[in-house]
């Protein structure tokens, strides 16, 4: 080959490798503005998706409002149709309301000491699986906590290097974690459904205490208490309407099927139609959840906030 043809040749090849490295190059900022496009969709999507999230979260919140917001209604009872509603097929609320003081009132169960509201207390605890030893523990740590004085009781505990009783009643049922003693208790699921320090009285409203508690009342058998949790609703099965079969201390007594007798041991313990309610209320938009909780007095027309929570 002469030399002008071998110039020539290489020539061509110069030419198609400044071709292919031009292809190249063409092809990687293709591959680049393809990623970005890409990327900046996947990012318009997360938003749109987040934005979504959020609307149903607030739509959802609003529903758990407006279900609560009907339930403190002077004329809506616990049993009523109107705390359950839907709009369209993805928005609902679902409110339970339910008498506060079917609950243990750990502050005045406590107050002044009385033997028999300690006792009480120490049967529920028992009853949920707390042995002897424990339960002492518990109980005069809780005293120790709540009462004014630095006077260290038998199985309880006051001021040391590393844990401080407030010396006053507990301002809210979280602080009962912070009491000697509870800390295993307090840890358990629900450990708080049966207790609070909102109700007005240490007597247990039958009309609402659970199982445990009713368990806890002297003299109450779980044959008794079953018997009396299967009648109280009356036939609908629906607690808080107005066919329920106990509405006073004569009905509940009835409903136990105890004598006068039996019932003088239950009757100092016991009472009716508190005051305070809890209302509890979920509301769903989509696939979103929220709940708000909510400790009311409610007296005819009279409608007072005690607490709110989101749960």
């Amino acid at each position: 080959m002469s030399v002008p043809e071998k110039k020539f040749g290489s020539a061509v090849l110069d030419r198609r490798s400044k071709k292919a490295a031009a292809i190249m190059l063409s092809l990687w900022a293709l591959f680049l503005l393809s990623a970005m496009v890409i990327s900046w969709a996947l990012n318009i999507d997360t938003r749109l998706t987040n934005s979504g999230s959020a609307s149903r979260a607030l739509e959802a919140e609003a529903m758990a409002c407006s279900g609560a917001e009907i339930a403190l209604h002077p004329n809506v009872k616990a049993g009523s149709s109107l705390l359950r509603g839907t709009f369209g097929q993805n928005q609902s609320y679902e409110t339970r309301v339910t008498g506060e003081g079917g609950r243990l009132n750990l502050n005045l169960l406590v107050a002044g000491q009385n033997p028999q509201f300690i006792e009480l207390l120490r049967r529920y605890l028992e009853i949920k699986g707390v042995d002897l030893n424990e339960r002492d523990h518990m109980i005069d740590c809780l005293l120790d906590w709540v009462d004014p004085d630095n006077l260290i009781r038998l199985n309880g505990a006051e001021d040391d290097p590393n844990y401080r009783p407030a010396n006053k009643p507990l301002a809210t049922l979280e602080e009962l974690k912070r009491v000697r003693g509870w800390s295993e208790f307090t840890s358990q699921p629900d450990w708080d459904a049966d207790l609070t320090i909102m109700s007005t009285s240490p007597q247990i409203d039958v009309l609402w205490a659970s199982r445990d508690v009713l368990l806890s009342l002297p003299g109450m058998t779980e044959g008794l208490v079953d018997r009396y949790l299967s009648a109280r609703p009356g036939p609908d099965g629906i607690q808080g309407t107005d066919d329920d079969a106990v509405k006073t201390l004569a009905d509940f007594k009835i409903a136990v099927g105890v004598t006068e007798v039996q019932f003088a041991q239950i009757a100092p313990f016991v009472t009716v139609n508190g005051p305070i309610l809890r209302v509890v209320s979920t509301g769903r938009s989509g696939t979103a959840t929220r709940t708000v909780r909510m400790v009311v007095s409610k007296v005819g027309s009279a409608i007072q906030l005690k607490s709110w929570k989101e749960l």
